[in-house]
């Protein structure tokens, strides 16, 4: 498994969490650190959307100033889960067509070869399916394959990762914790918190 596979296990999770949206749950507000401002559980989405939405330009090598404001403003309008999982599907499609990770990127905050763009977005992906799931009270159990490719990709740079302000503090967890409550607690976030 590679980047590429990662990534679109992370991407479908992500989908399959969103579908469990109820109708009346698009308001809630999500918790601190789930995002870097007060947002409601849509606003969150619509980010996301708004993620999946430059994939596609980001794997063309487009730069920002290329690109604009295209994906500015609401992208789920009144199909959210619908629209996100168009933006999804095209995200999917430009990393399935993707074929050398060591080609540069353009991020906002530098250049990078694809495949270090690509763990970027898993990791934002995979832990919002559990965040989310959380949140709106469906199971949080994410896929195995998902919890192992993140923490063969991921697990060697959290430590490093975390010195750069993306994760918080390790959450000890017990020795024979499963994978995901361990990957969890790498990332900062207690698996076993009500």
């Amino acid at each position: 498994m590679d980047e590429r596979d990662v990534f679109i296990l992370a991407e479908q999770a992500l989908k399959d969490v969103i579908d469990q949206i109820k109708d009346d749950q698009w308001d809630l507000v999500v918790p601190t650190g789930m995002t870097r401002q007060p947002a409601t559980l849509r606003e969150a989405i619509n980010y996301h959307a708004y993620d999946s939405a430059w994939v596609p330009d980001t794997l063309a090598g487009k730069t920002i100033e290329e690109v604009g404001s295209a994906y500015d403003g609401d992208l789920l309008g009144d199909d959210p889960k619908g629209r996100y999982a168009e933006f999804g599907e095209r995200a999917v499609t430009a990393v399935r067509a993707l074929t050398d990770l060591g080609r540069t990127v353009h991020l906002t905050y530098g250049d990078y070869p694809a495949g270090e763009y690509l763990k970027h977005i898993t990791s934002f992906r995979g832990f919002r399916v559990y965040d989310i799931a959380r949140l709106i009270g469906a199971d949080t159990t994410m896929p195995a394959d998902l919890v192992q490719g993140m923490w063969d990709e991921l697990g060697p740079s959290m430590e490093e990762w975390r010195q750069m302000g993306i994760f918080g503090p390790a959450v000890e967890v017990p020795q024979d914790a499963s994978l995901q409550d361990r990957l969890l607690g790498l990332s900062g976030r207690d698996p076993y918190r009500e």
